[in-house]
């Protein structure tokens, strides 16, 4: 993740915010179709607060890109806590492709190439780093597939876990 996707993240995360319900909705809406065994993940959470503290989640990630080697440290735990609610290791392929869907949809015309390229770089980098936490603790094992199954991925986002 260069310094130049990071300001493309950031420039693009401030447009997000006036539509943060809806792109909340996409993504929870594209999760749970691409994998609705996720839905247990988020049992413990009333259906009107998951995008709520997803979109707050994010903004707090996106806020310590500029700073990401001091952040690592409270990705890694996130990453623990995930692990602890049963998250699979796999389940970040989804989350990501759900991510990236629900912003391309989101964001509409400022939506480009750059950008998208930009947010698969952030998510793999900080996914790597929550995964690595995740199997710090006790985290439900079984290898990811990506990106051979993960439905309604597009082919040219298979770059996306290098």
């Amino acid at each position: 993740m260069t310094p130049q996707q990071i300001e493309l993240i950031q420039a693009s995360w401030v447009k997000v915010g006036p539509i943060a319900d809806t792109a909340a909705g996409l993504f929870c809406d594209r999760l749970f179709e691409m994998d609705p065994d996720m839905r247990t993940l988020f049992r413990r959470i009333p259906t009107e607060e998951q995008g709520q503290k997803l979109v707050q989640g994010l903004d707090n990630i996106v806020k310590g890109l500029t700073q990401f080697e001091a952040f690592q440290g409270e990705l890694k735990a996130l990453g623990r806590r995930h692990a602890a609610f049963g998250m699979l290791e796999r389940q970040y392929d989804t989350v990501g492709a759900a991510l990236v869907w629900s912003l391309e949809r989101g964001l509409g015309d400022i939506w480009t190439d750059r950008l998208r390229d930009a947010w698969i770089a952030a998510f793999t980098t900080i996914s790597r780093v929550m995964r690595d936490g995740a199997s710090e603790g006790s985290a439900p094992k079984e290898a990811s597939h990506w990106p051979g199954n993960v439905p309604g991925w597009r082919p040219s986002y298979n770059k996306f876990w290098l």
